[in-house]
């Protein structure tokens, strides 16, 4: 999801406006006459609302790295109710029509509470081109809302007397708000975004694991650069959303994965990162067309390794697991049944990527052939191995045209989770066949990885 700001006073029914604004996100439930109950309900589904223009002003100035968009009442009042001015309220005062200049001709109190009414009026003209005049805030990442139409035209004026465009003003019961309001909160872009960001405030804090995986101290991480790191992560993806965002998020899988260069001792999960920073760095095409989904996967398992942390789902991890479609993942109950009857379709993609490699060297023999009687340089043929990652890994690295497959690399990718933790065992059974079964793992041991298992299964098993 992502993260709104709604600066509204509220003057009318808290409920009915909030069900104007934000009913296709929620329904009444939610929702209070209690202001102040409506802000601490809201929160936890990242909307944040404030109530006077001061305090919206300082969230913008002191906080405004916690949302994406915001949404903005034109009238309010320049402070809560009970609430004193701040200095910075105090000094736009001072200034709004030479308040200092007429200082001498009223009282100063008397002056200061007609300022205060003016000011209501184009509150949110002074919002706006503080958001983006001062801060660089995406226009088209702001609503205007106004259930008054006498207020327009005092804010046109303000507009006007700035040669800034007015943006569009919408009644709050306007079907346009709510649509506005759905498509930003479920834009996967800032979803992804948002999910980034809030890991690293969280990741910050939590203990480096990284180096388990490098042998040479050498060539260890310290806790400062990871930290640096971690910042890199979190600014990378821009506000704004790129017009070629699958070219960024190839970039941002590339920093992603850069760190596991140095490590030479892998197991378990850890391949999935070893191998997608192979692949990138010597066939970067297979990464052109990521999705939002993806990119979470892979950064949720990428911070699993680097950091030792609580095996319960945390926040941002539950933020970025929305970004699965409801086609994505298996019922938590049907998942727990796959896990616990020893369901789960391991041998499908493992027997699948060998007949791969099978049908490959066969047409590598049919080359060779050729080549045989024309005296040139035959081509290597696909090494065979045991475990799935080395079987994906001797195919992306072979000559065959299936290394250039994107789609069946991002699966791959996908169902390594599942086989290289339930890894593959070739035994000769009776009459000397080869029967091949996978060691049982128990996903419920660990509440992330059953999560994560069960949100990519039919990515891995069935699209």
């Amino acid at each position: 999801m992502s993260h709104f700001l709604w600066i509204e006073d509220f003057d009318n029914s808290p409920k009915a406006t909030a069900s104007n604004v934000l009913g296709s996100l929620f329904d009444d439930s939610y929702f209070s006459e209690d202001k102040r109950q409506l802000r601490k309900n809201l929160k936890q589904y990242g909307v944040f609302i404030e109530l006077s223009f001061q305090d919206g002003l300082s969230f913008i100035r002191q906080q405004l790295h916690k949302i994406d968009y915001v949404i903005l009442d034109i009238n309010l009042p320049a402070i809560s109710e009970g609430d004193s001015i701040n200095d910075a309220v105090l000094k736009l005062l001072t200034d709004f029509q030479a308040y200092q200049k007429q200082a001498d001709e009223k009282e100063d109190e008397q002056l200061l509470t007609e300022k205060c009414k003016e000011l209501r009026e184009i509150a949110g003209f002074y919002l706006y081109t503080e958001l983006v005049v001062e801060l660089g805030f995406p226009k088209d990442h702001i609503l205007f809302c106004s259930n008054h139409g006498e207020e327009v035209k005092s804010i046109k004026e303000a507009f006007e007397s700035a040669k800034i465009a007015l943006p569009p003003i919408y009644e709050k019961a306007n079907p346009k708000v709510q649509q506005w309001v759905k498509t930003r909160y479920e834009n996967p872009y800032s979803h992804l975004r948002r999910g980034i960001i809030e890991a690293r405030q969280y990741l910050k804090t939590q203990k480096l694991r990284f180096n388990d995986f490098i042998k040479d101290s050498e060539k260890q991480v310290n806790p400062a650069d990871m930290q640096d790191y971690l910042g890199v992560l979190e600014n990378f993806l821009p506000l704004r959303e790129p017009s070629d965002k699958a070219g960024l998020y190839k970039l941002f899988i590339r920093t992603l994965v850069h760190e596991w260069e140095a490590a030479d001792f892998i197991k378990g999960e850890a391949w999935i990162m070893k191998c997608t920073r192979n692949w990138i760095t010597h066939n970067s095409t297979l990464f052109n067309a990521l999705d939002e989904a993806m990119v979470a996967y892979l950064f949720m398992i990428n911070m699993r390794l680097m950091f030792s942390f609580d095996e319960s789902v945390q926040p941002y991890e539950k933020m970025l697991l929305n970004l699965f479609a409801k086609e994505d993942l298996l019922d938590t109950d049907a998942f727990k049944n796959q896990n616990k009857n020893k369901l789960i379709p391991f041998k499908t993609p493992y027997l699948n990527l060998r007949e791969i490699v099978s049908k490959e060297n066969d047409i590598i023999d049919t080359k060779n052939k050729q080549k045989s009687t024309e005296n040139k340089k035959k081509i290597s043929f696909i090494k065979d191995a045991i475990y799935f990652n080395e079987i994906a890994n001797n195919l992306q690295q072979s000559e065959s045209d299936r290394r250039n497959d994107k789609k069946l690399f991002i699966k791959v990718l996908y169902q390594m989770l599942f086989l290289n933790l339930s890894i593959p065992r070739i035994t000769i059974g009776k009459g000397k066949t080869l029967e091949i079964t996978f060691k049982d793992f128990d996903y419920a041991e660990k509440p992330y990885l059953f999560e994560l298992a069960r949100h990519i299964y039919n990515r891995s098993f069935l699209l």
